[in-house]
């Protein structure tokens, strides 16, 4: 795995840029950052429209670059940081992100954006042969197999930041190594709905679906928690990083989210990667691998925690598990449809235009309708995504009609 080729030189003083700022994953990473200023500087920073947030960020750490990739957040923004007395540049647009994960003044890039919508910046990162800090899991699920080209042609280096996969990546052998690996074991908590009917689903509201039990998270990824589609998706995500097939990935309901995921050996060995759910450590990891920072979370207090439970997922309430399953099965644009189906089901639901019970059926009607082809080229992905989003919403337009 292009994760464990030379890791970048730890005598140097990195220089991160960090793609989705304002959202959860950026401000712990910048969290973590601010906590190592002889090993670290802040080269960037993007966000979509929170100009209250980038603010703040520029006030307190300097950055070189800044983005907001909306246009009036970006006017908003320029004016402020005018009457502050500030000449940091503000670009805008969506290409302004691909320019910052390939600006030569960058080191690392904290690939943070949430959604279709970080897949272009991070495969820029990609081709520039950047250290990529990977928390945008669409890029894997949608274009697995050009961002993996990209990574090994351009020497670029990949540390998965999602806790379950950094955990894998931490009880994996070194150096890419497989012998010996019988299968990984994928923890998820089961959301804020592990326990719920069937009828209770059908009838779930957008705050329900939000208040997730263990995780502070973005609402797009909380309604993907709640759904278990953020596990299917790391599903996909873990057959490209790690390269192994969908059949040698069991996926584990895990209530108290301490064991991030594990991997099981044929000599009957089981490694796991615990710790509090806190993403400032996968993060503070992937920052300093192969070494050790501090990343100011609690140390885990077993005792304290007392009891860690298993159990298998039940995917007849949870059907997403199974159409993520299907797509990994398939391959080829097939995960890019799923993602694309999924967000515009969750957006609907989030609007209340849609149930909640209704987002596995949306994305089941665009891998029913939209044809799968081989994934040869972007244009293929990006026509895959274009013609998901449209079955998902003519779907969505007959219930309503």
């Amino acid at each position: 795995m292009s994760a464990q080729s030379t890791p970048f030189p730890a005598t140097a003083r990195q220089r991160v840029a960090v793609l989705g700022s304002t959202g959860s994953i950026g401000r712990s990473t910048l969290d973590v950052l601010a906590r190592h200023p002889d090993r670290f500087a802040i080269a960037g920073i993007a966000a979509r429209q929170d100009v209250e947030g980038l603010l703040e960020q520029v006030r307190a750490f300097a950055p070189l670059a800044v983005i907001a990739t909306d246009e009036r957040a970006a006017e908003e923004l320029r004016a402020r940081l005018h009457a502050d007395g500030s000449n940091v540049a503000v670009r805008t647009g969506a290409n302004a992100l691909v320019e910052l994960a390939s600006d030569n003044r960058v080191d690392t890039v904290m690939a943070g954006v949430v959604g279709a919508a970080g897949l272009a910046s991070t495969l820029a990162a990609a081709r520039a042969g950047k250290r990529i800090l990977l928390a945008n899991k669409e890029a894997l699920v949608m274009a697995g197999a050009l961002m993996m080209q990209l990574v090994r042609d351009n020497g670029a280096v990949l540390v998965p930041v999602d806790s379950e996969h950094n955990a894998i990546f931490q009880c994996l052998p070194p150096a890419g190594s497989r012998v010996g690996v019988r299968k990984i074991l994928l923890t998820a908590s089961g959301g804020p709905f592990r326990d719920a009917s069937w009828k209770d689903l059908r009838h779930v509201t957008p705050q329900q679906a939000l208040a997730h039990p263990n995780w502070r998270m973005g609402p797009k990824i909380s309604i993907d928690s709640a759904t278990m589609m953020n596990k299917g998706l790391e599903l996909i995500e873990a057959c490209w990083l790690f390269d192994v097939a969908a059949t040698d990935i069991e996926i584990v309901i895990h209530p108290e989210s301490i064991v991030h995921s594990l991997v099981e050996y044929a000599d009957g060995s089981v490694l796991a990667q615990l710790g509090e759910p806190d993403m400032r450590t996968p993060i503070a990891h992937a920052l300093a691998w192969p070494e050790r920072i501090d990343s100011g979370v609690a140390r885990l207090d077993l005792v304290a925690r007392a009891q860690l439970r298993f159990e298998a997922p039940d995917y007849e309430r949870f059907p997403c598990l199974g159409l993520a399953r299907r797509a990994a099965t398939v391959g080829g644009t097939a995960p890019a449809i799923l993602n694309a189906a999924n967000e515009v089901a969750v957006a609907a639901f989030l609007q209340g235009r849609a149930g909640f019970m209704d987002i596995p059926a949306m994305i089941a009607a665009a891998l029913d309708s939209v044809p799968v082809v081989c994934v040869d080229t972007i244009a293929c992905v990006l026509e895959a995504d274009r013609s998901a989003r449209a079955a998902a919403m003519a779907w969505l337009n007959r219930r309503a009609g």
